[in-house]
């Protein structure tokens, strides 16, 4: 069962997951990033490209999980290098101090809750990210073309480009893509017809819809939402 909750770390959520089938789960891309807790084990999901298809025997997970551009500041990692990854905390930081952490966490009554004292205590050890990945976010999450939100922010398109790469871990127009898809499914989960929910998110039509829907989670639009109940 999946269970989510904002955190106290702005912009963040916390969320825990132990799954009841034996069958692998399926994560969509959503332009963020996690700090994963996982039988005693400290990792970080970098930002997807496409579904990420989880494998083994059912277990708990916990995480918190970083709104778009925001966890790179915190891990001290520029995004594209994780991703379509899952890796190690120990990979990124020093071993000594995860080591420390990952004690602090499993000693924790709730994983979840120790994962979310860690991500605190580091946002107030490092500088916030820059305000101008927000308004990135947010011009690409209203449907504003790539060249009109370089514009706007007074920025070239080879420079949105590379803070794009730093902070998301993939270009505006892939970071634009994703986040139209969850507004799609948002719509379409609350009953819209897909023909509307086409026409509300920017698609040319639903066909357009339904190859973006397959083409970054794996599976048709009815499929996808049918799995996801």
């Amino acid at each position: 069962m999946y269970s989510e909750r904002a955190s106290r770390l702005t912009g963040a959520v916390v969320w825990t997951n132990t799954p009841s089938g034996t069958e692998g789960g399926r994560v969509l891309p959503d332009g963020c990033m996690d700090l994963l807790w996982h039988e005693g084990r400290l990792l970080v999901a970098g930002p997807d490209t496409r579904a990420h298809l989880t494998e083994g025997p059912p277990s708990t997970w916990a995480g918190v999980r970083f709104g778009p551009g925001t966890a790179p500041a915190l891990l001290g990692v520029p995004a594209h290098e994780l991703r379509d990854r899952r890796v190690d905390l120990a990979d990124l930081w020093p071993a000594a101090d995860v080591r420390r952490m990952t004690a602090r966490v499993n000693a924790a009554d709730d994983p979840a809750r120790g994962l979310e004292d860690l991500a605190l205590c580091r946002a107030a050890e490092t500088t916030p990210p820059d305000p101008v990945l927000g308004r990135i976010v947010t011009a690409l999450d209203a449907g504003r073309p790539v060249a009109a939100t370089a514009d706007g922010l007074g920025l070239s398109a080879r420079q949105l480009h590379r803070r794009s790469l730093a902070a998301f871990g993939y270009g505006p127009k892939t970071l634009a893509r994703i986040l139209r898809l969850r507004r799609a499914l948002a719509l379409a989960r609350s009953g819209t017809p897909f023909a509307e929910t086409a026409a509300r998110t920017g698609y040319a039509d639903q066909a357009h819809l339904s190859r973006e829907v397959r083409d970054l989670t794996g599976l048709p639009l009815g499929e996808l939402l049918a799995a996801r109940g």
